[in-house]
């Protein structure tokens, strides 16, 4: 058995709406083997993973795993993996239960796919998964078994893989106090740092400490003498304190102080090298040594008798307490030391540090200082009923058990918490206070707050030993976010095989005009307020999280193409409105979508994770299946057919809707909503369609429209701004670029499907050419062959002379490949051989079609390389119009002119041009050449 392939999905994706993995495994000659036909595979497997048999798996209860597993001929390992790999991430902390497999199109191959936390931790849960199962089958069929396997030492290494990776029991509790409030949030690094909320609303918290957490005062908390002078200022109860460089002096201001006395670093934490109850100098040497591990300055206090209460204080207000036992074990006359701490660890609440709600104890240099003190050894077996603690502290990281004692605390012993956290000036603070009974007041019993805490864990509160849980995550979640005040910014998203790059923009532009802070992600880059600061092809979850993590955001529109969602899904859990343009042939035969109802089912995922409107094209019937697969509180359709029966009766219910309804005038942008009527704008007056012609800019501005009116933009800014978008090169780059500066009119457009060539071609046809009709065209070379045709056909239904070219990254395919393939479609189709040339190399393409202008001609460039393809137009001849009259007519160009450039790195709108000379006219480049290819994720 072999994993061939891994994918890991960080949203929401064709699998599931969180996040998930999939590998892909070939069983080999296992496909012959399932599980039922194992000589002891299936009693191997349970031995090691016992807990397996808690998997419900098909049946919906607990033993359904294990039924699929022994019932008949059993299941396939696939289907055996996926199970191990939840199974194992469970055991490392992991609160996860999703998972399916699929077969992947081949004989013996599967699509494992399982739900993760933490990206590492799930990746290694299948390594372990795979290797176990490797290890347990027979060995005639163990060729990939590993040479040595110890899975109990390679699982205790996965939960301590989690340990690091996984967020925390503190951060977990934020975490799922924020998502029931609803409020999103993002992992910021590998460890505790997250953000709540998106744009300008986000909070941080690096595990306890907020974004609101002032420094001073964690600088103050983690100085425990200056704080114990602060507290004691203000009256409030506290040891006496002393601080001591070397042994000689801690054993010198021990004396002083009188003992018992407690021994602790300045400014450590979780009771890392504190020694308590000390009553000699003996004593005090060896605890100033331990605690001289932890910091330079050693605090020598006063020992408080009592127990040890952690008092949780959030925003001013005291929220849980608990008393924290230090870990012990209990004698019963029989059972040594040693065996009574391995029953203790066999609990299975306890595991590795902060895997379970309680931590193993260790027999370590703090045990053995108190079994010396006591004249034990590990070996001594304790009289039955007596309780030895091998720990000083109640620290649960330590092995310490914790007593919800919340309810029961004093009044006063309350006010105390709250005045020493505000003393302080710590908005999250865990206040260690020593007293014989919390119930009551310190004043009557005694007792004194040992330290304050900034960053205080909330494990023991979340999951007591005893007493009642504490949802103490909320609170500070209505600290950062109090209820009413806002977490999301609007996020638009918006997918489609056309007219994506066209529609964000518009999007955005209206956006702006509204007067937003708008973050963009699109094909050339991501864009904050107008301003483009990270170039590249941006549609994919990544760019999605650069736009969300920006603190100056405050309204999202994100352009999702279908490689970013088949490679990774999406990188935000919801967005407030989802569009879908159109589902076409494009990128068929790739990562495994065949069809277009493969496609589509791609493409609806940001319909289904919208959350207020789905916005759908109402003239695709694969756009309009999507309609039952959103959970968006409204629909909203978008036609160019003013008959289109379902959209009437949509409105007709009171829905919203665009449509293009025709009059006298021409053609008139339209919308419904809830019974009203609003006309919005004639097409002629959007720049963009070029005066109503370009229909499919019709159809984006509608859609920019109706998604714009669905979050909420006033009619009248809606009209402003599509009024004031226009497809310029530096507006849309790629997206019907217009130059009209020479004899003849040339458009730019990056098209490379079947559908943009069709819509090309309609405007071709409703434009008024004087002359001919000339096309620079050809198709990315990882496309199928019908593909790559089906463009070369409605090519030749628009231009009246064609010239072939390639990409400058061939996909795969030969360096002709691609124009030859397109030349022999044209000469399929009858199409005569002088309607069209190969001119292998773009920027040659580009330059011969320039060359053969005339006055009153058409000249539409399908470009791959933008930047370098518009120099070219706007700088031929010279920069003067007037001397493109003369150039060459296409018949003087070779037919099979083929000059190849090799790649380097990518060029830049603010590179300089360079003029050369070629064949007798001038070539314009850009700076750096032709630009180095890369997958797009379009």
């Amino acid at each position: 058995m072999k994993i061939v392939e891994r994918r890991v999905y960080r949203g929401p994706s064709q699998y599931a709406l969180f996040p998930v993995m999939r590998l892909t495994v070939d069983l080999g000659e296992l496909e012959a083997w399932p599980s039922g036909k194992l000589d002891g595979f299936n009693d191997r497997l349970l031995a090691a993973l016992p807990s397996l048999d808690q998997h419900t798996c098909s049946y919906g209860s607990a033993g359904g795993f294990v039924r699929r597993l022994t019932e008949g001929e059993g299941t396939w390992l696939g289907h055996v993996m996926e199970h191990v790999a939840i199974e194992l991430e469970q055991l490392a902390g992991a609160k996860v239960s999703f998972g399916k497999t699929r077969g992947a199109g081949e004989p013996g191959k599967y699509h494992v796919i399982y739900e993760y936390e933490e990206e590492r931790v799930g990746e290694e849960a299948a390594n372990l998964a795979h290797r176990l199962l490797e290890s347990i089958l027979p060995p005639a069929l163990q060729k990939n078994a590993p040479e040595s396997f110890d899975f109990k030492m390679e699982l205790e290494e996965l939960i301590t893989l989690a340990q690091r990776r996984q967020l925390g029991p503190s951060t977990s509790a934020l975490v799922r106090a924020a998502e029931a409030r609803d409020i999103p949030w993002l992992r910021l690094n590998d460890y505790s740092l997250v953000q709540f909320g998106h744009g300008k609303y986000q909070k941080r918290i690096q595990a306890t400490v907020t974004s609101e957490t002032r420094h001073i005062a964690v600088a103050i908390a983690s100085d425990k003498e200056e704080t114990n002078k602060i507290l004691g200022d203000l009256g409030l109860p506290v040891p006496h304190q002393r601080l001591a460089r070397s042994a000689e002096e801690a054993v010198r201001q021990a004396n002083r102080l009188g003992f018992p006395v407690v021994v602790k670093p300045l400014d450590a934490n979780h009771g890392r090298g504190v020694s308590i109850d000390l009553k000699t100098d003996d004593e005090i040497r060896v605890a100033f040594e331990k605690a001289r591990e932890h910091a330079r300055t050693i605090v020598i206090e006063t020992f408080l008798a009592g127990y040890d209460h952690r008092m949780l204080v959030v925003g001013g207000n005291l929220i849980a307490v608990a008393k924290r036992v230090p870990g012990h074990v209990i004698g019963d006359g029989v059972k040594t030391i040693a065996e009574l701490v391995d029953i203790v660890n066999s609990d299975p609440r306890r595991g590795i540090g902060h895997e379970k709600v309680l931590t193993r104890l260790e027999l370590d240099h703090q045990a053995e200082r108190l079994m010396a003190q006591k004249g034990h050894t590990s070996a001594t077996v304790l009289p039955a009923g007596e309780i030895f603690f091998i720990r000083t502290t109640g620290n649960l990281s330590t092995g310490g058990t914790a007593i919800d004692l919340t309810d029961v605390c004093h009044p006063d012993n309350r006010e105390m918490a709250t005045r020493a956290a505000k003393a302080i000036g710590l908005d999250v603070a865990g206040i260690d206070f020593i007293t014989l009974d919390i119930s009551r007041s310190y004043r009557e019993v005694g007792g004194g707050i040992c330290e304050v805490n900034a960053a205080p864990g909330f494990r023991m509160h979340v999951a007591p030993t005893e007493g009642k849980p504490r949802e103490v995550g909320q609170p500070v979640m209505d600290m950062l976010f109090p209820p009413g005040t806002p977490a999301r910014i609007p996020i638009a998203a918006i997918t489609g095989t056309n007219g994506k790059t066209t529609t964000t923009r518009m999007l955005a532009h209206i956006h702006k005009m509204d007067g937003r802070k708008v973050g963009l992600a699109t094909t050339d880059g991501v864009y904050i307020d107008g301003e483009r600061t990270v170039v590249g092809d941006m549609t994919g979850p990544r760019a999605a999280q650069m736009v969300l993590r920006d603190p100056d955001v405050d309204l999202a529109v994100l352009e999702t193409a279908r490689g970013g969602l088949v490679r990774a899904g999406m990188g935000y859990r919801n967005c407030d409105v989802g569009a879908v343009l159109n589902v076409a042939a494009d990128h068929l035969g790739m990562r495994g979508v065949d069809t277009l109802e493969q496609l589509a089912e791609i493409k609806r995922i940001v319909v289904e994770v919208a959350r207020d409107c789905a916005v759908l094209n109402a003239d695709d019937d694969l756009c309009l299946q999507m309609a039952d697969h959103t959970h968006a509180t409204r629909i909203a359709y978008v036609t160019m057919n003013p008959r289109h029966e379902l959209v009437r009766q949509h409105i007709a219910a009171g829905g919203t809707a665009a449509v293009l309804e025709e009059h006298i005038r021409g053609h008139m942008i339209t919308l419904y909503d809830r019974g009203t009527h609003l006309p919005l704008l004639w097409t002629h007056l959007i720049p963009a369609t070029l005066e109503g012609r370009a229909m499919h800019n019709v159809q984006n501005a509608m859609f920019a429209a109706v998604i714009a009116f669905a979050m909420g933009v006033k009619i009248e800014n809606i009209r402003q701004g599509l009024r004031t978008f226009d497809t310029t090169f530096f507006q849309a780059p790629g997206r019907l670029n217009v130059f009209d500066k020479l004899p003849f009119k040339v458009i730019l457009d990056y098209g490379h499907n079947a559908a943009a060539m069709r819509a090309m071609a309609d405007l071709v046809r409703r434009l008024d050419v004087r002359g001919r009709r000339i096309g620079v065209i050809s198709a990315p070379g990882d496309r199928r062959d019908e593909d790559i045709a089906e463009l070369t056909r409605e090519a030749a239904k628009a231009f009246d002379y064609m010239i072939l070219r390639r990409d400058e990254d061939p996909r795969g395919r030969g360096e002709r490949e691609v124009p030859l393939l397109m030349a022999a479609t044209l000469r399929e189709a009858g199409v005569a051989e002088d309607r069209f040339a190969i001119i292998v190399n773009e920027a040659e393409a580009v330059d011969a079609a320039l060359a053969a202008g005339k006055p009153g001609d058409l000249v539409v460039v399908f470009a791959d390389n933008l930047t370098r393809s518009w120099k070219q137009i706007i700088y031929f001849g010279g920069g003067d119009p007037s001397t493109a009259a003369g150039e060459p007519t296409l018949s003087a160009v070779a037919p099979t002119t083929q000059v190849l450039v090799p790649a380097v790195a990518p060029a830049t709108v603010e590179d300089e041009p360079i003029v050369t000379s070629s064949g007798g006219r001038q070539v314009i480049a850009d700076a750096r050449g032709v630009r180095l290819a890369r997958e797009t994720e379009d």
